[in-house]
């Protein structure tokens, strides 16, 4: 009996603070990634980079306070590394040397809650030693550098932005 009342309780609470104020969205738009600096020839890399992205800013988003909404435009992407075609496969391979090959993404932004605009810009957000140190996501993770390029970006930039409430 107490589980069950404990487990109304939590779940009244929840309810009481979904309705307190819509949580944070996140708004992704790739502008002309046909003229992006480097994406894969493949259309469904091509498609699978943006997805990636998407999701990844979705989850930096999702991470703000309640009520602020995120808009981001994609301008340009260079991925880490350069392509190399190869003769024997079907794929081009991605190298990664760590010379000139860093990742750099250029994005305008807007960070917005209840009508008004708490941040805005563009950036070209660039990481030059992205194989020096630690990288928390795994070598079998899709746009490894990219994201933790991102992640650092978004804290530097958006996450301590508050309203004053």
């Amino acid at each position: 009996m107490k589980s069950i009342s404990l487990f109304a309780a939590a779940f009244a609470v929840a309810c009481a603070l979904m309705a307190d104020g819509a949580a944070a969205s996140v708004t992704v738009t790739f502008t002309q990634p046909e003229k992006y600096t480097d994406m894969p020839y493949n259309a469904v890399d091509k498609q699978m980079i943006m997805d990636d992205l998407h999701k990844h800013f979705d989850q930096l988003g999702a991470t703000l306070p309640t009520g602020q909404d995120l808009r981001i435009e994609v301008l340009d992407i260079d991925l880490a590394g350069r392509i190399e075609p190869i003769a024997r496969a079907s794929r081009d391979m991605r190298v990664l040397r760590g010379g000139a090959d860093w990742p750099v993404i250029t994005l305008r932004y807007s960070l917005e809650s209840a009508g008004g605009v708490l941040k805005s810009g563009q950036e070209r957000i660039a990481d030059m030693v992205y194989l020096q140190g630690y990288n928390h996501y795994g070598a079998g993770e899709n746009l490894r550098y990219e994201k933790q390029m991102l992640d650092r970006w978004f804290k530097k930039t958006l996450a301590p932005v508050t309203t004053g409430k």
